[in-house]
């Protein structure tokens, strides 16, 4: 998926949804570094990926909540 899809479909979700989408990533890129040291990762660019991604949500998140406060 491209990055402006990505970010619309992330635009799209509820705030309770984007919590459980961070918490997801987060559980994901601690598997992925577990299974980076021990070496059953095919793709290593996929930890990059997680980390932009939750990168993303948080980047929604906060500009929810600004947007909130004002």
């Amino acid at each position: 998926m491209k990055r402006k899809e990505k970010m619309k479909e992330l635009n799209d979700m509820s705030d309770e949804l984007l919590r459980e989408k961070l918490k997801d990533l987060s559980i994901s890129l601690l598997k992925t570094r577990f299974e980076m040291k021990t070496g059953h990762v095919d793709n290593p660019n996929i930890l990059r990926e997680i980390r932009k991604n939750i990168a993303r949500v948080k980047t929604i998140a906060t500009a929810r909540t600004m947007a909130a406060a004002k």
